[in-house]
């Protein structure tokens, strides 16, 4: 599902118009990113928690050459997966 069918849905569901919809899912992704970005944790039960991971530096290599290399330490995402949405999977 793209997210164009899911505003869709959310229209259908919430008897809004395609475009109020499409609305409130932008305004619902942009404050999940907004937190996310500010090193905060988004929980929404039943569905998961999205949060910053910190990736400690590391050694790696080079795939092409193999020659050793440093990764640098970043952030990434990270998604805890809630237990309503992880028994829906299940069943």
């Amino acid at each position: 599902m793209r997210k164009p069918e899911l505003a869709a849905a959310i229209a259908a569901k919430a008897e809004l118009s395609k475009d109020k919809a499409n609305l409130a899912l932008n305004a619902i992704l942009e404050e999940i990113t907004a937190a996310v970005a500010k090193g905060d944790t988004v929980s929404l039960i039943g569905f998961g928690t999205f949060s910053v991971r910190e990736r400690s530096a590391r050694k790696g290599k080079n795939p092409q050459t193999g020659e050793p290399m440093d990764i640098a330490a970043s952030k990434t995402v990270g998604f805890k997966v809630g237990k309503k949405l992880k028994d829906a999977v299940d069943n």
